[in-house]
């Protein structure tokens, strides 16, 4: 059991939880907890600001408000009460007033609130809206990102363009280049741009004119640019690229407040990202990859020292991709978190000798802070049975303690089991670690059917997680055993095993999961193998395709988003580079490997009852990929069944979707298993 498990039932259980009678978790229960993020310090320490969202149901939509609590713990007292979104609190430096971006008023804009309490105030008025909001460090500048025309030069020119295009009764589209959509929206001409303006609302200026992405479409961090502590210059995060579709080129550049020349300070032909000064201005530390293209490379942690431009590799030696990363308040170490083995540990790195030593290793702390002083750390930590909640541990990561209980009541009532971690020898004898979490009112007496998850990425990782889209525990509660492996291409586990994914996506990978699952079969003796489900989404869809052509194993398959016919593929993404890195090259240049490793090639094998789930505004991996395996199914005559969203995109977020999608998938695992 984790460490944090532990302290939280024992939180429930000094709270009188234990004696409540429990329930089985069901949508309703999921889709009314509290979704906790963005925690914020106050420039003294003593106070913290984030952001809390709720799902709507009978709305079907979310709404999202910034809340106040004391790092030390007690009342958390709710800032901001509007409609919408309220979102990325960012205390101002005299401490009395927040500021914050909301469509309170049905568009994105900064907005500021005092901290005491009282009416909250609109800031910026910019036609193409705002996101992304920093502060300067004295105050007197705000930093935000907007998706503006290239072309135009002026605000008045933005808003006549914007306004065009919506009163246009012509809705074509005329497109040069690539990409010409991103995730789930239409580029339609417009670049996102970073802006700074003052804080008393005067005039935005353009930092980052011409046709790129600052943000970038891709592959950036947490944060994409940062005020230097002087608030004279910013860094920022672009990919000076023209064709950004087969480049993960982004770069690390330079610019004064005020605007002018920006400078690379990066030079890097692979990605790089997450800039962010030193509190005593000497560093620029940012993320490096090493290999052009390839997505999932190794996240280094890099210092540009400002007066010599010396590049300075702090982590050559560390084998996990670096995360989030905070800098010491004495500028002499890093703190950053990192994928470790089913768990997001905390690690700290030193200036002077580069030692990488653990802070926190079990956990899965999504984010982190650190109180002006240094002496205490802010976490944002999740785990198998507790959504996220705010704690609060000492520099060195003891006297962990929770400072909110969003969800404590809810959580109290419902009867979640902690997971359970096994390792197994996979490919080549390769160790490999997988996950098992037992139903409720679970008896080692009796047998029960399996659901098999598969993640996506396919470089990601499954761990002691709350995960809203893929939640173990939703599955687990119609009595299923729930397992789920970290095969070949997961993240946490050394460069290298990541790395034997790569123009090998039925290979290595589909022993692992096929021997991670014999494993479970040999040494579980509640669970019937007779009677078991897998499913996925993404790479985990994928998966799903490829076991369809190579196994009947399985009762039943459920098939989300995945890749079917990996030529077609290449060919409706917008992100070209990773098929071309994972495929070794384009369908017509290279057509081997998206052959080898095509589901479509394997259809005539297809028996298995399989549940097909795609969304229209998918342009990750296009809503075909889906028709096409459904076609092959129905045209085998194979029991199947589509589940089509025409308002969803690679994932499922609006809340009557979620619904009805829990609702498929287990009514239709327990069709075929019970």
């Amino acid at each position: 059991m984790k460490y944090l498990t532990v302290i939280f039932c024992v939180v429930l259980f000094l709270m009188g939880a234990a004696a409540q009678p429990r329930q089985i978790i069901t949508c309703d229960d999921l889709l009314s907890l509290g979704r906790v993020s963005d925690p914020q310090i106050s420039p003294d320490g003593k106070t913290v600001a984030f952001v809390v969202a709720w799902q709507l149901k009978e709305e079907n939509k979310s709404r999202s408000n910034i809340y106040l609590v004391s790092i030390s713990g007690g009342e958390v007292r709710q800032l901001t009460n509007a409609i919408g979104s309220n979102y990325s609190p960012r205390w101002m430096p005299d401490g009395k007033t927040i500021a914050f971006v909301s469509t309170r008023d049905g568009e994105s804009q900064l907005w500021t609130i005092p901290t005491g309490g009282g009416e909250a105030k609109k800031i910026s008025h910019i036609a193409t809206e705002a996101s992304g909001l920093l502060v300067s460090p004295d105050g007197k500048w705000f930093a935000f990102s907007s998706d503006v025309y290239p072309e135009c030069l002026d605000e008045d020119c933005n808003a006549k363009r914007l306004e065009a295009a919506e009163k246009s009764k012509v809705k074509a589209k005329i497109f040069t280049t690539l990409p010409y959509r991103v995730w789930n929206s239409w580029k339609d001409g417009r670049r996102s741009h970073l802006f700074v303006m003052p804080v008393d609302g005067g005039k935005p200026v353009d930092v980052t004119p011409g046709d790129f992405d600052t943000p970038p479409i891709d592959l950036g961090g947490n944060w994409d640019y940062a005020f230097s502590p002087e608030s004279n210059e910013i860094a920022f995060t672009k990919n000076p690229d023209s064709l950004l579709a087969i480049s993960t080129n982004n770069e690390i550049y330079v610019v004064p407040v005020t605007g002018g020349t920006a400078k690379n300070i990066s030079n890097n032909p692979a990605n790089d990202s997450q800039p962010l000064f030193s509190p005593d201005g000497k560093y620029i530390a940012y993320r490096k990859m090493e290999r052009a293209g390839f997505e999932a490379d190794r996240r280094q942690l890099v210092l540009y020292e400002r007066s010599t431009g010396l590049l300075i590799n702090l982590t050559p030696h560390f084998d996990y991709s670096v995360n989030n990363v905070v800098w010491s308040p004495d500028s002499k170490s890093l703190l950053f978190n990192a994928d470790n083995k089913g768990n997001i540990s905390i690690f700290q790195v030193t200036i002077r000798d580069k030692k990488v030593s653990t802070v926190l290793e079990e956990g899965f702390t999504t984010t982190f802070r650190l109180t002006p002083d240094g002496r205490t750390l802010l976490l944002a930590k999740e785990s198998v049975n507790m959504p996220t909640e705010l704690f609060t541990a000492d520099r060195d990561g003891k006297n962990l303690k929770g400072i909110t209980f969003i969800n404590r009541a809810k959580v109290s009532q419902l009867e979640m089991n902690t997971m359970e971690t096994f390792w197994f020898d996979g490919a080549e004898g390769t160790r490999v670690e997988g996950f098992l979490l037992k139903p409720p009112a679970f008896s080692g007496n009796k047998k029960y059917p399996l659901i098999f998850l598969v993640h996506g990425g396919p470089q990601g990782q499954w761990g002691d997680e709350f995960h809203y889209r893929w939640n173990a525990q939703m599955f687990a509660s119609r009595g299923y055993i729930v397992v789920m492996i970290n095969p070949r291409g997961s993240t946490g586990y050394g460069q290298q095993f990541t790395d034997e994914i790569s123009r090998d996506w039925g290979g290595k990978v589909y022993d692992d999961l096929m021997k991670g699952l014999d494993y479970t079969l040999n040494t579980y003796p509640f669970i019937d193998g007779s009677r078991m489900a897998a499913a996925g989404a993404s790479y985990g869809g994928y998966m799903m395709n490829w076991i369809l052509g190579h196994t009947d194993r399985f009762r039943c398959i459920v098939s989300h988003d995945g890749v079917f016919n990996p030529a077609s593929a290449y060919g409706t993404t917008e992100e070209l580079w990773f098929n071309e890195w994972e495929f070794g090259g384009t369908p017509y240049s290279a057509p081997e490997l998206y052959k080898k490793w095509s589901p479509m090639e394997f259809a005539k094998n297809f028996k298995t009852p399989t549940l097909v789930v795609h969304g229209q505004l998918d342009y990750r991996l296009d809503v075909s990929e889906g028709f096409q395996l459904f076609t092959a199914l129905q045209r085998q005559g194979v029991k199947s069944k589509m589940l089509y969203f025409p308002d969803e995109f690679h994932f499922v977020s609006k809340p009557q979707n979620a619904e009805l999608w829990y609702k498929t998938v287990l009514d239709w695992i327990d069709e075929n298993t019970k």
